[in-house]
């Protein structure tokens, strides 16, 4: 007797590959059986001898078991009998039969796998616990920052970020986001929270609500995967989160992509905004894989521009020495005074007719290695006074020290998550480990504006446990030019504690 055949719930794909296999078998048998029955002798009862061994008749094998994938299971038992019992085996129409009722059922159980219902609906959501401790110079203490001095900062600690959010599909060609955060200044704000419109002529892909404006690959990385705990002080120039409608799409074969956005400028932090005098802006990046080898090799370039004509004819760039950084780059809306660490640069702010950004990046990776860069200008044109100039930029450099590396998002020009060869177990396996470096560089004076200029010196260490579970350590050492020739100093230790899921 056949033992029962069992198959477990699989994909539709290979369900199907395993009945093809047992319809081959089947249909062999059948043919061979028909050639059997034409030539074998009929001989009757009577003709058997005492000594003449009984006729074999073989028992018919149990039906086929398929668990949990709703197949009629009596549409092949035939078949695995005319298999086993080739002399009792179906006529030729009657197989063929057989085989296409199973085929229809086949085709069934494809079409009820493959069938997506709308709207879709997955809920995303991480959090980023801070803890950060300040030494200052007595000169650092006595810096003048926007008319007021630094004072004494102390240490803390605070969720940096706290996200919910969800993702999906409507349709075949819509999807959509909404995240809030429960930590950033608001609490709750809004985050991401737009819909896309796939498969667009001409345009590939559009996209209307708040999300974070195409202008720079630091600014476009996600919060989840930066080398360090915040991104680099040119930040301050980035337009980032404002709400619009915007175009982007990309060549994977050329290694390009390119965005470009029209907004309202600036939002709130509820992506609000009101003013009948200007408040536009628009975005546009551009950037081009160069290089792409077998051994993790590329070479990756970006072009920035972006004008932006504020509703209330001000502006203000300011930042903090990449230590709980408010994100409110460009925008006139005060922080809470719950902030941790004050600004060592900023403007105040300045009345303003419009704003032109430009910015560049160079990166790539080799192996384990990993260097990014940009350089950011933003060009002033103010309603009183001359305009102004400022600037800044930075370069990074990483290296994993278990092997590891950053892939590279041919679809948004930047460098993805580092996922560990062996995550961290009880028994085994130690994660990612990585040792990262960074200068970088903001200079807010010109003319009569004295923003400051200020430098950070970064070194980190990242623990990637698994591919959902990070932890940072950062150290910043913090060199201020507050007045000409009054340079201070500060030094800043964080630690991070990363999930997302």
């Amino acid at each position: 007797m056949l033992p029962p055949i069992k198959l477990k719930q699989r994909t539709c794909t290979y369900d199907c590959i395993v009945i093809a296999i047992l319809l081959l078998n089947c249909t062999s048998h059948a043919a061979e059986s028909a050639d059997l029955q034409s030539n074998v002798l009929i001989v009757s009862d009577a003709t058997v001898g005492e000594s003449d061994p009984p006729a074999f008749d073989p028992p018919a094998p149990p039906p086929l078991q398929f668990a949990g994938t709703g197949l009629d299971t009596t549409a092949t038992t035939p078949l695995l009998m005319a298999a086993a019992n080739p002399v009792n085996a179906p006529a030729t129409n009657d197989l063929a039969a057989q085989v296409k009722s199973l085929q229809a059922n086949v085709d069934g159980l494809k079409a009820s796998l493959e069938k997506k219902t709308y709207p879709t609906v997955k809920l995303t959501g991480f959090f980023q616990a801070d803890a950060v401790w300040v030494r200052q110079s007595p000169d650092n203490r006595l810096a003048i920052v926007n008319g007021a001095p630094l004072g004494d900062i102390q240490d803390g600690a605070d969720f940096r970020r706290t996200r919910l959010g969800a993702v999906g599909d409507v349709t075949e060609n819509v999807s959509y986001m909404i995240e809030m955060d429960f930590a950033n200044p608001g609490r709750p704000s809004f985050m991401d929270v737009f819909l896309d419109v796939h498969e667009v002529p001409w345009l590939g892909n559009v996209k209307v609500g708040q999300w974070r404006q195409p202008f720079g690959m630091d600014a476009l990385t996600s919060v989840k995967e930066l080398m360090f705990l915040e991104r680099a002080l040119p930040f301050a120039f980035v337009p980032f989160r404002q709400l619009g409608v915007g175009f982007y799409d990309n060549d994977e074969e050329l290694g390009l992509t390119w965005a470009a956005s029209a907004f309202r400028y600036p939002a709130d932090f509820f992506g609000g905004n009101v003013g009948d005098n200007g408040g536009y802006g628009g975005s546009t990046r551009i950037t081009g894989l160069l290089l792409e080898g077998d051994c993790n090799e590329t070479v990756h370039v970006g072009f920035n521009y972006s004008f932006l004509n504020p509703s209330n004819d001000l502006v203000q760039f300011r930042n903090q020495p990449e230590l709980f950084d408010n994100q409110t780059p460009g925008a006139p809306f005060p922080a809470p005074a719950d902030a941790t660490l004050p600004f060592f640069v900023d403007t105040g702010l300045l009345p303003t007719n419009n704003i032109h950004l430009y910015g560049a990046e160079l990166a790539g990776t080799y192996g384990s290695w990993f260097a990014q860069s940009e350089f950011m200008a933003a060009n002033v044109d103010r309603t009183t006074g001359s305009t102004v100039n400022f600037w800044g930029g930075y370069a990074q450099l990483a290296y994993m020290l278990t092997g590891e590396h950053h892939p590279y998002n041919k679809k948004t020009g930047v460098y993805g998550r580092v996922v560990p060869d062996q995550p961290y177990k009880a028994c085994c396996g130690c994660g990612a480990w990585e040792l990262a470096g960074r200068w970088s560089y903001l200079d807010l004076n010109d003319a009569d504006v004295r923003g400051n200029q200020l430098q950070d010196f970064t070194c980190g260490l990242n623990w990637y446990m698994n591919k959902f579970t990070k932890f940072q350590f950062n150290y910043i050492h913090a060199l201020l030019e507050s007045t000409p020739g009054n340079k201070s100093t500060a030094d800043l230790f964080a630690i991070r504690a990363q999930l997302d899921f």
